[in-house]
């Protein structure tokens, strides 16, 4: 589509490469404190994309202190063109997890009028649209294509909130990533049938010991949020998003080398 020769070349490359990696700050950060010292940290740990709260004051924050390219995401389309003034390359309807715990639940029609919406106030910006994943899979999937069909460039999947791990250890980590790469398995197979090359990023409750997973059933990139921003020191957010741009580089090297 064309909203793509928006994106920044590095951000492209990444997609097409099937390697892109996205830290979320959160929807409802605007903790200003809290979203530089995320975005200095992805940028230094090789993120390719940062993924804010729709407000043009961050964007600004983080475009004058790192390289990244910004995402910014709400639920109210209004507030997208201002952020994109601001110098937003990406805008993002979602994502809902932080909503469910309020009782605020999205359905297809609603996700499909916000996109509507979105794409009427800023209709030449790659615009990505979260997935709520209370849905069952094949209105998941149905959902997928007709935000394609309204003008989404990017379909995000997500899932992590729901998400009740009983088990210990990497056992966890992936009963923790279950919904999240069930949806994004589904809607790859969807956009495959179809015939759609559509990016699609797998995030909400993924890990390095996930990431391939959510590479592997077709995701184009990944999105990270509390793994990161939860933290409080530095450096322990840099070395873990580190440790998702390494969990990515192995998934492809294993991939190449697989005889």
């Amino acid at each position: 589509m064309s909203s793509f020769k928006h994106l920044p070349t590095a951000l492209n490359q990444a997609l097409s490469k099937k390697s892109l990696l996205k830290v979320i700050a959160g929807l409802s950060n605007f903790d200003k404190e809290s979203v530089l010292r995320i975005a200095k940290a992805a940028n230094k740990g090789e993120a390719d994309l940062l993924d804010i709260a729709c407000d043009p004051d961050l964007v600004r924050l983080v475009i004058a202190n790192t390289q990244l390219p910004v995402c910014v995401s709400a639920v109210d389309p209004t507030l997208f063109p201002d952020a994109v003034d601001a110098g937003a390359s990406v805008i993002e309807i979602g994502n809902f997890d932080s909503f469910y715990p309020q009782g605020r639940f999205f359905d297809a029609a609603e996700v499909l009028a916000l996109t509507h919406e979105a794409r009427k106030l800023v209709p030449d910006i790659t615009l990505s649209v979260t997935i709520p994943h209370i849905l069952p899979l094949d209105q998941q999937s149905q959902l997928a294509l007709d935000l394609v069909e309204a003008g989404a460039n990017w379909i995000q999947t997500e899932g992590g909130t729901s998400a009740k791990p009983f088990s210990p250890g990497n056992l966890g980590l992936i009963e923790k990533a279950a919904p999240t790469l069930a949806s994004a398995h589904t809607i790859s197979q969807t956009f495959l049938n179809s015939g759609l090359k559509v990016p699609l990023l797998c995030a909400s409750g993924l890990s390095e010991v996930t990431i391939p997973m959510a590479l592997a059933v077709g995701a184009s990139g990944v999105g990270v949020g509390s793994m990161v921003n939860r933290l409080s020191n530095d450096l322990q957010m840099l070395a873990v998003i580190r440790s998702l741009r390494q969990s990515i580089v192995g998934s492809h090297y294993f991939a190449e080398n697989l005889v």
